[in-house]
């Protein structure tokens, strides 16, 4: 019997407020939300916005600068896809451009 394992991670943008904008080997975006975990362990280090700022893609996961991880299953299990997240709440790119169009006006 032959196991089938989610995608893998190839990029990874954090945006506003904990979130992670996931590009899966398999070319879907989702959005994962870290906040659940930043009360736990080496995450609680992860509300440094430098710190979480330090993401990268790693062996087909995630990795920070202090060497915290997630399970690349959990990642693509946990996650939504970048679509349904839209229209769940503001999504990160939307976010950005409302905070550039305050900058310039503000």
């Amino acid at each position: 019997m032959t196991m089938k394992l989610h995608p893998r991670v190839k990029a990874v943008e954090p945006q506003a407020d904990y979130f992670l904008q996931l590009t899966f080997d398999n070319g879907e975006i989702r959005i994962f939300d870290v906040k659940p975990y930043l009360d736990t362990g080496i995450f609680r280090e992860l509300r440094d916005p430098a710190l979480f700022n330090s993401v990268r893609p790693f062996l087909g996961s995630i990795q920070w600068a202090n060497e915290a991880d997630l399970c690349p299953d959990m990642l693509y299990e946990q996650s939504v896809p970048e679509t349904k997240a839209a229209m769940v709440a503001e999504t990160p790119a939307k976010y950005r451009a409302k905070r550039e169009k305050s900058r310039a006006t503000g």
